[in-house]
């Protein structure tokens, strides 16, 4: 995993629409497509990213889409219809679209002598090989690769999203920062992980790809994944409406569990630290923080905590909102009702929010005591905690 994969040294690529930008990006949104039996879905795929961003966001951007079935009528086809919706992204050098063999061949040697016998050991075999091929051609093209499939739509402004996002966890370690519940669309790598990734995908050529991914972000310390919320892409198949928009998904309410509130921070007035943990339009308000300042919520009982959002701030510019911060996870209470001896942390806040789900395994993260909003930098103006929300696993889930 430390090095390029051999395999790789042997690809070669084929520009079938487009030219190489000439200088670096922010993000590569990379897209690998097949032949369907069935419809297609990879041209809405493509108006409904560009649709959701605007001018200045596509600065930032370039769209890679990688065909990886070989038949010259398909990808005839297949780059005419793009070349004849997408031409001025083309020509902006916005999306290029590319094809990628391995020594003339699609697949290399140890995928084509895959035992067929099995259907989905060949299925993974080839889906690994594609997001390698795409992965490598990318590696230099931008400093993150955002990953997204052939038939999901974008939500409006996601570009924004991801940007403010990247700047709140430039100096936190991390894997995989995950937008959307999909197994494969929304995932974002920093492009210098790119190389270890292929090669951990040829490596493992039968195992799902999904577990994979996993897998990767836990061998290389990311222990728990950091999927943001609300998500930024969705399955085609499902969540167009009539006006062909995409759908956001319901979501079930908050049901914030019995807890006890600590903080460090100045009470005074009319706001005092529970009106931020009710559900309700009520506030904390406090002044003068500084690093190391807490609010902290415990909880009478441990729970199996699926959802976490802290908001601060008021109105569309988030006037008075915290401006550095994280929030972290505690395990252990201390006696007192004052925290947890352990934290870990979940995510930093991005313009002033954060709202993340957790996913884990049964018998490997512990049942959450304490949600914790730390300050990591000196605040001067007012600060208003608007509301703290929790959702919890039921058993059903």
């Amino acid at each position: 995993m430390q090095k390029s994969s051999p395999l790789l040294l042997h690809a070669n690529y084929k520009i079938l629409a487009g030219t190489l930008p000439q200088e670096k990006k922010l993000l590569t949104v990379g897209i690998s497509s097949v032949q369907h039996p069935q419809e297609s879905y990879l041209l809405g795929t493509l108006q409904s990213l560009f649709q959701a961003s605007s001018g200045p966001e596509l600065n930032y951007v370039l769209v890679l889409v990688h065909l990886l079935n070989p038949d010259p009528e398909w990808l005839g086809q297949t780059v005419a219809n793009i070349s004849g919706l997408f031409q001025p992204h083309i020509e902006a050098q916005k999306l290029l679209v590319i094809h990628g063999l391995f020594n003339g061949s699609s697949l290399p040697g140890e995928v084509n002598n895959v035992n067929h016998s099995s259907s989905w050991k060949a299925h993974y075999s080839r889906q690994k090989t594609d997001y390698a091929l795409l992965m490598n051609f990318a590696r230099n093209l931008s400093d993150y690769f955002l990953m997204i499939g052939d038939n999901v739509c974008c939500t409006p402004k996601f570009v924004s999203t991801i940007y403010w996002t990247l700047k709140a966890w430039k100096e936190i370690p991390w894997m995989i920062l995950e937008f959307s519940s999909l197994s494969f669309s929304g995932k974002v790598f920093h492009t210098s992980d790119l190389s270890r990734l292929t090669s951990f995908f040829l490596l493992f050529q039968s195992t799902p790809t999904d577990l994979l991914f996993s897998n990767f972000s836990f061998l290389l310390g990311q222990r728990a994944a950091f999927s943001l919320a609300p998500y930024l892409f969705h399955s085609q198949e499902n969540v167009f409406t009539p006006d062909n928009t995409c759908h956001q998904e319901e979501e079930d309410e908050p049901e914030n569990p019995p807890a006890q509130i600590y903080t460090d921070m100045m009470v005074r007035g009319f706001h005092p630290p529970e009106h931020a943990y009710f559900l309700n339009e009520n506030y904390f308000q406090t002044y003068f923080l500084a690093p190391g300042n807490v609010y902290t919520v415990i909880f009478d009982q441990p729970c199996k905590v699926s959802r976490v959002q802290v908001l601060t701030g008021i109105g569309k510019r988030g006037m008075y909102r915290l401006e550095h911060g994280q929030v972290e996870l505690g395990y252990e209470p201390i006696q007192g009702k004052k925290g947890c001896t352990q934290y870990t942390l979940l995510g930093p806040l991005v313009k002033g929010k954060l709202d993340q789900k957790l996913h884990y395994e049964e018998d490997f993260v512990e049942e959450v005591r304490c949600v914790q909003l730390l300050v990591t930098a000196f605040q001067e103006s007012k600060l208003l905690i608007t509301q703290i929300k929790i959702w919890i696993k039921s058993e059903e889930e």
